[in-house]
């Protein structure tokens, strides 16, 4: 069982979420909006919000934590239909360029919010932190 800390105020992060638990038919992935701090934090608290805000975090069974392309890796890898994926990201340069495009994504994730309208979080020079 894996548990994913995503971002309930990213559009994106929801789309994430939603695709994977329509593809977890044996149901390994439960996830948490970080935004609900007292779902998570007694459970994880060796996890910080800023390290949350920037990429989703899962959480496998034995305590390892996967960040960023190494979480949507992982999550791959408990769904069937996912290690197709999962075995291309295994490729050569799959790290750095997974990363990357990643990284680049995640960090404009608000902005792509307002493409679908959806509210953006209070922002100071695009570093968001967490509401509440």
């Amino acid at each position: 069982m894996l548990t994913a800390l995503y971002d309930g105020t990213c559009v994106i992060c929801q789309s994430t979420r939603g695709t994977i638990s329509a593809l977890d038919w044996r149901h390994r992935v439960r996830f948490i909006d970080l935004q609900d701090r007292a779902a998570w934090q007694s459970q994880f608290p060796q996890l910080k919000d800023a390290d949350l805000l920037e990429a989703i975090h899962v959480i496998d069974e034995r305590g390892a934590v996967f960040a960023g392309i190494d979480a949507t890796r992982r999550m791959l890898r408990e769904l069937p239909l996912g290690l197709p994926i999962w075995l291309l990201l295994q490729a050569p340069g799959a790290d750095k360029l997974g990363a990357a495009l990643y990284r680049f994504i995640a960090r404009r994730r608000y902005r792509i919010n307002r493409l679908f309208g959806k509210p953006i979080p209070d922002c100071l020079d695009g570093n968001c932190e967490t509401p509440g």
